[in-house]
């Protein structure tokens, strides 16, 4: 399928040219505003981007299932158009894998990768037949109830309401058809671990300390994998750090993002 970044609905905030860009990729089902605390903070360093990935906020929905390498491509498209030549490519959950698939295409142009809440592994098969059961939900049934049971693991059941509605607010806009499109391409989705012991470039793993999803166990095996990482523990997080404890998260990004700026 070809890429459209011409369609892809975006943030780019932020213009000093001395430092690395970063670019944020949301986890499913959400969209840019996940990344809300990050695009407030950074652009005042460097420039920053956060597209909707297709199918998800304000870029086109998308049949069928949507592979996470067309995902990568429409970023690197993207990212071509703008003319952000080198960057730190930072995903959280589905769209820390992406990242790893990013890395895959066009790593030459990543000079720092960034993490969160994710992990490399391929989908088990009774991993796939839930994913592909979900999906169908999703587009029988919509969001709501899908958002409803989850919300309280995607954070943590003390998480501020804020935060809680915004989560909810993100899962419920989703459009059921490109949150069912990626679920059958997370059930597809290649495997990266042995991707992880060839990254080249350094990398940051971050984790909330009660991740449900992706535990502290996951981000403490890839960080074993890559060859140059650091490993980011968050107190008092869960599967959202960077909305659960934005200070937290941002500090450790922000000492990651100093040293890439200094290797460049």
């Amino acid at each position: 399928m070809t890429p459209f970044p011409e369609f892809l609905a975006y943030e780019d905030k932020g213009t000093d040219i001395s430092a690395v860009p970063l670019v944020l990729v949301h986890g499913h089902p959400f969209d840019r505003t996940m990344w809300a605390p990050q695009i407030a903070e950074f652009p005042a360093t460097r420039r920053v981007i956060a597209p909707d990935l297709r199918g998800y906020g304000e870029s086109p929905r998308t049949p069928g299932v949507t592979r996470f390498a067309e995902f990568a491509e429409d970023i690197e498209a993207l990212l071509d158009d703008l003319l952000v030549e080198t960057f730190v490519l930072a995903g959280l959950s589905m769209g820390g894998q992406v990242v790893m698939d990013g890395y895959r295409r066009f790593g030459s142009r990543i000079r720092g990768l960034v993490l969160a809440d994710t992990f490399p592994a391929p989908e088990t098969p009774q991993g796939v037949k839930s994913r592909n059961a979900m999906a169908d939900r999703l587009l029988r049934e919509g969001m709501r109830g899908y958002a409803d049971e989850v919300l309280e693991k995607m954070v943590a059941p003390y998480a501020s309401p804020e935060v809680k509605a915004h989560v909810h607010r993100m899962m419920t806009s989703a459009p059921p058809q490109g949150a069912a499109a990626a679920l059958r391409a997370r059930a597809g989705r290649p495997d990266y671990r042995e991707l992880l012991t060839r990254v080249t470039v350094p990398a940051l793993v971050v984790v909330g300390t009660d991740d449900a999803y992706t535990p502290v166990s996951d981000a403490q095996d890839m960080h074993a994998a890559l060859p140059d990482s650091t490993l980011r523990v968050i107190e008092g997080a869960a599967h959202m750090p960077n909305l659960e404890r934005p200070e937290e998260f941002n500090g450790a990004l922000g000492e990651f993002l100093a040293r890439v700026d200094g290797r460049s």
